[in-house]
């Protein structure tokens, strides 16, 4: 199984690949013109690219500007982020300047541009408006004291923000099914701001198969989950606490990130937040020959 926030398909789709909602016409990715004046948060969804898990052509101008502006700090990418109003919250822009995402890249690759990057393994970590996007709708069950999971944790950047989020008396979970990935990820949270809290054990990064979840530390009020899945996973339903929420890409060729928010007697709610493109939530063997 892919367990990383975004790792993405390398072969562009078509533009027959593809079908949109009247909210997500489908454009072709690539660099364009720098963009307009900010424009509000649900028009940066306003179209989406074969070439992103999800990214629209704002997005792309967005690639471009970040670019040819050279961002060499993390508090400039997060301002950016909320000047383009992917960032909404104080809280969200709080985590994201604490957690340097430089310490989660490999080196080499510049970490502050907005656009996903290769981490070995045939999988990536997310664009930085992904995280910040997942960051935003999971907020309100990020709070003080919660639990979250972090489904395809890659290299720890997105487990370590839930973990600062939630703090110290709450608990933040990754689960990673390559091994190496794994011992990677904590050796990056340990010279980040979440240090403390993986050497306090509110934070932890576990090696397993994300699809049954982590049944020792739930249930969750958060669960992110970074690969498209056919359908929701019976377990990760049974692991989402009454009045959690979940986050999760689910279809084939077909995607949406779905909401799905368990109510306090039980039911789920589903709803489609964007047209996306993630590789296919599958089996550690299918992810190293390349799915």
């Amino acid at each position: 199984m892919p367990h990383t926030t975004a790792a993405l398909l390398s072969t562009p789709a078509t533009a027959a690949a593809l079908a949109f909602s009247s909210r997500h016409n489908l454009c072709r990715g690539g660099r364009i013109p720098p963009p307009p004046p900010p424009p509000s948060f649900s028009a940066l969804f306003c179209c989406q690219s074969p070439d992103f898990h999800n990214s629209s052509s704002l997005f792309s101008s967005m690639e471009s500007f970040w670019t040819g502006r050279g961002i060499m700090k993390n508090k400039a990418m997060v301002e950016l982020l909320l000047t383009y109003g992917v960032v909404r919250s104080k809280k969200v822009a709080q985590v994201m300047e604490q957690v340097d995402r430089a310490l989660f890249v490999p080196e080499g690759s510049p970490p502050y541009v907005d656009s996903p990057m290769p981490i070995g393994y045939n999988a990536t970590i997310s664009a930085p408006h992904m995280h910040a996007s997942c960051l935003e709708l999971l907020t309100n069950h990020l709070q003080p004291g919660m639990h979250a999971l972090d489904v395809g944790s890659g290299t720890g950047y997105l487990t370590a923000c839930f973990a600062m989020m939630v703090g110290p008396q709450g608990r933040a979970v990754g689960v990673e099914h390559i091994p190496e990935l794994v011992a990677t990820s904590i050796q990056n949270i340990e010279k980040s701001a979440a240090a403390p809290l993986l050497k306090g054990g509110a934070l932890s990064v576990h090696t397993g198969d994300g699809r049954l979840g982590w049944p020792e530390h739930a249930p969750y009020d958060a669960i992110h989950v970074g690969a498209a899945a056919p359908e929701i996973p019976k377990p990760l339903l049974e692991q989402l606490k009454p009045g959690g929420r979940m986050v999760i890409p689910v279809g084939n060729i077909f995607q949406d990130l779905k909401v799905v928010d368990k109510q306090l007697d039980g039911s789920i709610s589903v709803r489609n937040e964007s047209s996306v493109r993630y590789v296919p939530l599958t089996s550690r063997d299918a992810q190293l020959r390349g799915f």
